[in-house]
């Protein structure tokens, strides 16, 4: 039998107004901000699911009332059924009556944009389609040497220190160069960008500021390809036969900058928090059972680098999870507690490793075009990283570490750790060995085959502000033979394979 409908979406007269302290659990809704989520919101989603089943009423910021999709398989039928849900905001009853406008916290994130992410039929087919051309055209060797490029440097930075916050000096940084060098704006990386994107998607008071700033960055790209292409992203989305314009161009590249970012930020800074302080991962990785690519998968179960996504609309009165949703309605794509739900993942410790059904990456016909590259920079970069730096510690007790969460992800605020001071490397090398750590220090990890067939060869750096030609690509240069743990080489190999 279908419940009652509970009030609070078309009846808001019935419940106490916003920030009334009796909201707190209005009609039977939860709030996924303020306290209790920002203190444990994994916890939240299973009182939810306790509560309600594998679907649950709860309130966004505002108290804005929504849907909180909490189930495997129902996350998996809304979005894979376009003809019942979409991600069209603009039917959304909360943008109608104005209490999800222009200046909500995560407006930033549902509002509707000329993006693939809200379009449907022909017109998603159009955008869609420029997005997977431009990317069918970044050539996979070239990403990974920029990745272990900008690693390398990222690792300089700190190598010879002995000890680092991987969070801010690594995961944080190693994204955004990649980002910003394969759309064409190399230039434009620093640590206001990094912030930027950051803050953009965390509701905060501050988001749509950020918002402005980044879209402001990639307009001027767009100009400037517009009237001068290059071999980049964003020359290829302006040169796709599908005809976008200027705006769509934009708003095109802040959604791969941005998903792409964030996933892969919070991607590395979970697999290189499970290396350090979870004992099976540290076993199967140091005796060669896991390589870092299958570490990344197990991650994108445990800790997806989204925990959810605001949102997804009924186009009609339907019914989802045994609960009545009535057309205009909003819903979130749960994606954390979808990947815990029991009726998938009874025990949670079992390992997942070859299983890739997570909701990691979505699913239907908006899943994430370009999680090839996400996966590319994290198993790369975290290789890159524990190739150079093989004896790296936990520099504090696990209870230590601190978490920011919002609705929609939650990240470590500071990997701290400690290891054996390191010459720096040339950027232009891949890296290589050090001085064999102590007994137990040596990860010995693996990256995977290539993504694709080998391509042309991928010139050097620009400095920031250069101009003219770019000089021809260095020729590889291997590093010195030292001294490696017995039964690394073979593994060491593949490595070298696949960069």
């Amino acid at each position: 039998m279908t419940p009652p409908h509970l009030p609070g979406t078309d009846d808001p007269a019935a419940s106490p107004p916003p920030g009334c302290p009796a909201h707190g659990l209005a009609a039977g809704r939860r709030r996924l901000y303020g306290p209790e989520a920002d203190a444990d919101l994994a916890g939240l989603y299973e009182k939810l699911r306790a509560e309600h089943g594998p679907v649950a009423p709860v309130l966004i910021h505002n108290d804005v009332p929504m849907w909180a999709v909490l189930g495997h398989g129902e996350n998996l039928q809304l979005v894979r059924t376009p003809s019942t849900f979409n991600r069209d905001a603009r039917e959304w009853h909360a943008v109608k009556d104005g209490t999800a406008g222009p200046t909500h916290p995560l407006a930033p994130v549902f509002s509707w944009q000329p993006i693939c992410s809200f379009a449907e039929g022909a017109e998603h087919q159009r955008l869609r389609g420029a997005v997977t051309g431009a990317l069918s055209g970044i050539d996979a060797r070239g990403v990974r040497r920029y990745i272990n490029r900008y690693s390398q440097r990222l690792v300089n930075d700190i190598c010879e220190d002995g000890r680092a916050d991987l969070v801010s000096q690594f995961a944080e940084q190693l994204p955004m160069a990649v980002m910003c060098e394969l759309l064409g704006m190399p230039e434009e990386y620093d640590e206001r960008m990094v912030q930027a994107a950051r803050d953009m998607i965390k509701g905060t008071e501050t988001a749509i500021a950020s918002n402005e700033y980044v879209m402001s960055a990639l307009m001027s790209l767009v100009l400037r390809r517009r009237a001068q292409p290059e071999e980049d992203f964003t020359s290829a989305l302006l040169a796709h036969g599908s005809g976008l314009t200027d705006d769509e161009v934009a708003q095109h590249l802040r959604l791969v900058l941005i998903a792409a970012y964030e996933a892969t930020a919070n991607l590395i800074s979970n697999v290189l928090r499970m290396i350090l302080t979870d004992p099976r991962f540290r076993a199967q990785l140091g005796g060669g059972q896991m390589t870092v690519p299958e570490a990344v998968e197990q991650i994108l179960w445990d800790e997806p680098p989204f925990s959810a996504m605001v949102g997804y609309f009924a186009k009609h009165d339907t019914e989802l999870g045994g609960q009545r949703i009535r057309a205009g309605e909003g819903l979130i794509f749960g994606i954390a507690p979808g990947n815990v739900d029991p009726e998938v993942r009874p025990d949670l410790e079992a390992n997942m490793q070859g299983n890739r059904s997570h909701l990691a990456f979505g699913g239907g016909p908006h899943e994430c075009p370009g999680q090839d590259i996400g996966r590319a920079i994290a198993d790369t970069g975290v290789d890159a990283l524990l190739m150079r730096l093989r004896d790296v510690q936990l520099d504090i007790g696990e209870d230590e570490l601190r978490w920011r969460s919002s609705i929609l992800s939650r990240h470590l605020v500071e990997l701290p750790v400690t290891f054996t001071p390191q010459p720096t490397q040339d950027v232009m090398t891949r890296p290589s060995l050090g001085v064999p750590a102590a007994a137990g220090g040596d990860w010995q990890v693996s990256s995977p085959a290539p993504l694709s067939a080998p391509g042309p060869v991928v010139a050097p750096d620009r400095p920031a502000g250069a101009a003219g030609p770019l000089p021809p690509p260095a020729e590889p240069v291997a590093p010195a033979p030292q001294p490696v743990p017995r039964g690394l080489w073979r593994r060491l190999a593949r490595w070298w394979r696949a960069a």
